[in-house]
């Protein structure tokens, strides 16, 4: 691969990344809705009267017109090359079309969490698609490879069910840490929600965990640090009653593992 093409492969995912923050902070100040239900329009307008919940919003819009200009870019200059990290590029094309495609619906039908959650989850695989475009493959038969596959799709159903979480106002269902309101089978339909994100999350670092130790692989170590991080802020986040900070910091960090995780199953 060119430089040029490394570079915009980088430069995309850096873009796609923060904008995932965004979108996060969005969701986390009530913005959702802060251009109304107009699409691709802000509240009928091109350069819209900005008060708060418009800027946050608009904001997430043009970063995310940033995102699609970097991604049309390195599949323009991945057509004159060939191999895995253009097929990459062309997927992630294909992924942000799709996206754009769920952002209009979400807002048009006023935020449903079904869209929100979908809107995620294709954000973090259009991330995941760019980081493969970036770097290059390893060998056939690389050690670690299939561990490193089974650690991001436990990561990406990990960063779904918290999505889930999130949207469906379950994030204040259990008190406490590491249990659920003091309880390994806790009761409700909100509460099992959170727990089973909670047990996908234990899950990872376990398996993270027999990973490093079984491997010493530097990818695999590398997640495990960000898990443990994140494990510590959803810990913060919980016991100090979900301050919206803490709470962008979680997303933050969540996107942060499944980065690590892609790039460790390369």
């Amino acid at each position: 691969m060119t430089r040029r093409f490394v570079t915009l492969a980088w430069a995309a995912a850096a873009a796609t990344y923060l904008l995932i923050i965004l979108g996060a902070i969005v969701r986390i100040t009530g913005s959702g809705l802060g251009c109304g239900e107009h699409w691709p329009l802000c509240n009928g307008s091109l350069l819209p009267p900005l008060d708060l919940p418009t800027m946050i919003e608009y904001g997430h819009r043009l970063a995310a017109a940033a995102v699609t200009v970097l991604v049309v870019a390195l599949a323009v200059v991945g057509s004159r090359e060939s191999g895995r990290p253009v097929r990459a590029s062309y997927l992630a094309l294909v992924l942000l079309i799709v996206q754009i495609a769920l952002g209009a619906i979400t807002v048009k039908l006023a935020l449903p969490a079904w869209t929100v959650i979908l809107h995620l989850g294709t954000a973090m695989l259009i991330l995941a698609a760019l980081l493969v475009a970036a770097r290059p493959a390893p060998a056939p038969g690389t050690p670690g490879l299939r561990p490193g596959l089974v650690a991001a799709v436990l990561g990406f159903v990990t960063v779904l069910l918290g999505a889930l979480t999130a949207n469906m106002g379950a994030a204040g269902a259990c008190t406490g840490f590491p249990l659920c309101n003091g309880q390994i089978m806790p009761s409700g339909a909100l509460a099992h929600i959170q727990w089973t994100h909670r047990l996908f999350a234990y899950g990872l670092t376990a398996y993270l965990l027999w990973w490093v130790w079984k491997t010493r692989a530097p990818g695999a170590r590398h997640s495990l640090y960000l898990v443990l991080v994140q494990v510590g802020v959803a810990a913060a986040m919980v016991l100090l009653g979900l301050p919206p900070a803490l709470q962008a910091l979680h997303v933050a960090v969540g996107a942060g593992v499944w980065a690590g995780l892609v790039l460790a199953a390369r």
